[in-house]
């Protein structure tokens, strides 16, 4: 959902390094634009421009992390600048195993610090955690990039870009071109949910509803529906006969706009919704006189035990039902790209003009531009009865792209098990 900006050509030639075995002597720069720190929030600075810089405090860690799909040796290196007269004591992890070096600043060139060779046993993703041992307020150096040589880096996979995201994964529910679904009913139940996630249940053709954690202290529920037309950026350039319009709005709603991923109608509403625990989403489609369909999403409230109208949106040029039904699971911010992000998808029911309900019980694999090279820490399995998405983290698992799966049926329909809204035609 988001702009993925193209590499420098050295970056480039990197990837292509990557995409071909190494020979046993070659060398794999990994650039420290792609690090994270610990904790979080960043309190060092990250960037293509810069690398790693204003790392002043001994507190702050920086990591990469890649697969390693050999066994043996990898020496490490770090490419750093400091002043002429500048020193910089440091410390390496890797495998278990730590190492220090110092470093002495060079006139006119980067300065390359050494830690030694580090054994790895076994194939798998690897960090390697990169300490400063000055004391605070000195500079640790501007790190430029992580260098790597031996053979546990032949066939390597690192991310060489500067997107830090985890990659962005969905589920995708078939139903037949024929069906008219009037209602989407799933849950969601967070497993890992670091901030910046943002978990949709109830995906379809214009519009998602979900759960979002905006920060330590925040989290909301959103209900989005897109506009007609095809503008991506700027409201401001929709005519009035393309845009989405409010019909009605709950207890406590935000409503506003947004644009940038396409632009239309937003809603939140501000509710610490608890890990593990369950969270019930249907969204309904109203079409009217074959010109515009009513796009309503409700949220069943865990605390007052019934079920809430986020908001009720007017689409234009609609006048159908929903279709392209989805789920999915997002890292919008880069900062905590390395951090797992987990959630269960069950119970997803549709119901049809005439009343019947549906259970939908097979799932398509997919995922964004990011997870097809940068980053493979993306798959989709099933849990406890249930669709699980897992991404970032570099946690062991890979789904291919279009892989599909289908969970255990046999449960009762949500009108059967729940109390449910009004829905349209009072069915």
């Amino acid at each position: 959902m988001r702009a993925i900006k193209s590499l420098a050509l050295a970056v480039l030639a990197v990837t292509a390094l990557l995409g071909s075995p190494h020979a046993i002597g070659a060398e794999l720069k990994v650039p420290a634009f792609t690090a994270y720190s610990d904790p979080l929030p960043e309190r060092v600075r990250i960037s293509p421009r810069s690398g790693i810089s204003g790392w002043n405090d001994p507190a702050v860690k920086v990591m990469w992390f890649g697969e390693l799909r050999q066994i043996g040796s990898v020496a490490c290196a770090v490419a750093l600048k400091l002043p002429a007269s500048g020193e910089s004591k440091l410390r390496m992890t890797v495998a278990g195993v730590a190492r220090e070096a110092n470093a002495k600043g060079e006139a006119n060139s980067d300065t390359v610090v050494s830690f030694g060779a580090f054994e790895v046993a076994k194939p798998g993703y690897q960090k390697f955690l990169l300490e400063s041992l000055n004391p605070k307020g000195t500079q640790a150096g501007n790190i430029t990039e992580l260098i790597l040589k031996g053979p546990a880096i032949e066939n390597a996979h690192f991310n060489l870009k500067s997107r830090r995201n985890a990659a962005s994964v969905h589920l995708g529910y078939p139903v037949p071109d024929s069906t008219k679904v009037e209602a989407f009913y799933c849950e969601v139940t967070a497993v890992e949910d670091p901030v910046t996630t943002f978990y949709m249940a109830c995906g379809w053709h214009r519009g998602y509803f979900g759960m979002q954690v905006n920060s330590e202290t925040e989290r909301r529920i959103i209900f989005s529906v897109w506009d007609s037309g095809d503008e991506g950026v700027d409201r401001d350039k929709v005519a009035s006969s393309n845009r989405v319009s409010l019909v009605a709005k709950g207890e406590g709603v935000y409503t506003g706009d947004f644009g940038n991923e396409g632009t239309g109608g937003h809603s939140h509403l501000k509710y610490l919704w608890k890990t593990g625990e369950k969270q019930k989403f249907v969204v309904t489609a109203k079409p009217v006189d074959g010109t515009y369909t009513i796009f309503s999403g409700y949220y069943w409230h865990p605390d007052k035990k019934e079920w809430r109208l986020i908001s009720s949106w007017k689409a234009p040029k609609e006048g159908g039902y929903l279709r392209g039904l989805h789920s999915f699971s997002e890292n919008f911010w880069g900062d905590n790209g390395h951090l797992r992000r987990k959630a269960l998808y069950g119970s997803q029911w549709i119901r049809t003009p005439e009343g019947q309900w549906i259970e939908l019980t097979e799932a398509r694999f997919t995922h964004d531009p990011t997870g097809r090279e940068d980053r493979l820490d993306r798959f989709m399995g099933i849990e406890d009865g249930q669709f699980f998405l897992s991404h970032g983290g570099f946690v062991e698992g890979f789904t291919k792209y279009g892989d599909r799966m289908t969970r255990p049926a046999g449960e009762k329909s949500p009108a059967e098990r729940i109390k449910l809204p009004e829905l349209p035609g009072g069915k």
